[in-house]
């Protein structure tokens, strides 16, 4: 009897299972007669599962930088510069003469003298040879080397250098060179993925990768009144030899020159710093077409504008630069700007700190524009400043005598008669306010009458210019010092 109504409940349980099973596939059947998308409610396990605030586009996923090193790597060169040394023990006490170079006779005297060697990175900006880096890397020197990343060398000749935002233009003769394009430094953020890629410690076509930390940074290394300091900040990793060398974004444009890191022990630390590519442009156009830069003046000094500044002036801390000092008869007293202004604006662009307004300017020439937008008192203003060059003129400045004066770093002036009778020569040309250049660099004191460059006779300005402006390569200058003291120097040019 309990076996039979075991197998009682275990029929009527089975058909009810049945039953379920068969009501289930009928209301499938026709919930898919009435809606064919429909699919019952089950979750498809294999589906990704992801938070909420995921982003599947974000560009640092699946970073890939080979086409960005690609692009860059066969274009960036090794630079070898030779120095002669610049002094002997017995210039500071003879003035520059060494009484013992024609004793000991020239060839001894040249092996005591090795020159020194260093090297740099540069970067072929055109298929035709002309090449890009820095000025510290090529200045002074007597013979430069570039070598490519197939190995092949060449001597290379200084086209232009521009000591004001550290930056040279060398030429190499070959064709169809492999170059990079440039890029638009102005459109590069913070955070952006960035490669840098040079010749550190004379390891070729290194390739370091970083993102850009900050822009228009002021480092305060180039040491000159009217320098331009306002580098791309990164911390791709940059030693020594990567100087001159390309920071390009992961499209493979140039957006910087490597010029220099902050460390204290000299090698890579964490930042380093690049010449932004917008003023590369400009000084690469104007060495190409004018041997030297067209440096565009506005006329005034500025300073961060900061909370502290704001409460000594009595002013509402707002963004922008503070003008402390307007020079009389320049682009911005011109244009109406007074000194307490604050510049909140230059062509559309918000600024933040002085650095940038000098990025603008060093971008663009004399006669050239720029839109401001600026604060006085509580009333906003906007003017339009044509920019000056350096003698206050709108023109382009094309003179071979300003081209010498920056090259030596001396003024000169003519030998007079009374100052050539007494030393007991017939002409010559004095050295005057010394200032960085060749002749400071190579230990010529003011002072100084050149008498011959090369064994040319040198009698006036105008020959010393015409010799100078033809000269390529090592140059020989003598001359004697108002005490008597007779002294020879050897540069390149």
């Amino acid at each position: 009897m309990k076996q039979f109504k075991f197998y009682q409940l275990f029929l009527v349980a089975l058909m009810g299972g049945i039953v379920s099973v068969l009501g289930m596939k009928t209301y499938d059947y026709f919930a898919e007669k009435k809606n064919p998308t429909h699919k019952g409610t089950s979750i498809n396990v294999g589906m990704p599962v992801q938070y909420t605030n995921y982003l599947p586009n974000l560009s640092g996923s699946n970073l890939d930088f080979t086409f960005a090193a690609e692009m860059t790597v066969h274009a960036v060169v090794n630079i070898r510069t030779e120095y002669q040394q610049k002094s002997s023990v017995y210039d500071d006490f003879f003035g520059g003469f060494d009484p013992f170079r024609d004793f000991f006779g020239g060839d001894l005297y040249r092996r005591q003298q090795q020159p020194i060697i260093a090297t740099g990175s540069g970067v072929i900006v055109s298929p035709d040879g002309y090449i890009i880096t820095n000025n510290h890397v090529v200045q002074e020197s007597d013979y430069i080397e570039v070598t490519l990343n197939n190995k092949e060398s060449f001597p290379a000749k200084i086209i232009g250098t521009d000591a004001s935002t550290d930056l040279a233009l060398l030429k190499i003769e070959s064709n169809d060179l492999p170059y990079v394009v440039f890029g638009n430094s102005d459109s590069v953020r913070v955070g952006e993925w960035v490669l840098a890629v040079g010749n550190p410690f004379n390891l070729n076509s290194t390739v370091t990768a970083g993102i850009v930390s900050a822009k228009a940074r002021d480092i305060n290394i180039l040491g000159k009144a009217d320098a331009i300091e306002t580098f791309i900040q990164t911390d791709a990793a940059v030693n020594r030899g990567n100087s001159g060398g390309a920071l390009v974004n992961t499209k493979g444009e140039l957006i910087g020159i490597n010029a220099a890191i902050a460390s204290n022990t000299g090698s890579y630390t964490g930042y380093s710093f690049a010449i932004p590519v917008n003023i590369v442009k400009k000084v690469f156009k104007d060495l190409l077409e004018y041997g030297q830069v067209q440096r565009a003046y506005m006329g005034v000094e500025v300073t961060d504008m900061t909370s502290k500044l704001a409460a000594e002036k009595g002013i509402a801390k707002v963004p922008g630069v503070y003008v402390s000092n307007v020079i009389e008869n320049s682009a911005a007293s011109d244009a109406g700007l007074k000194k307490g202004d604050i510049i909140i604006e230059m062509e559309s662009k918000s600024l933040s700190s002085a650095s940038e307004l000098l990025e603008i300017v060093a971008a663009k020439s004399p006669g050239e524009t720029i839109n401001i937008i600026y604060l006085r008192g509580s009333k906003q203003n906007e003017i339009v400043v044509k920019l000056k060059n350096k003698f206050n003129t709108y023109e382009i400045v094309k003179s071979d005598k300003e081209s010498i004066v920056n090259i030596l770093g001396a003024s000169f002036e003519n030998l007079t008669k009374e100052e050539a009778s007494r030393l007991g020569i017939k002409y010559g040309v004095k050295v005057k306010n010394i200032g960085s250049g060749k002749l400071r660099s190579y230990g010529v004191r003011e002072g100084f009458i050149i008498t011959s460059i090369d064994k040319t006779p040198v009698s006036n300005t105008d020959e010393l210019y015409n010799i100078i402006k033809n000269k390529k390569g090592g140059v020989l200058i003598e001359g004697v010092y108002p005490n008597g003291v007779r002294a020879y120097y050897g540069f390149g040019l």
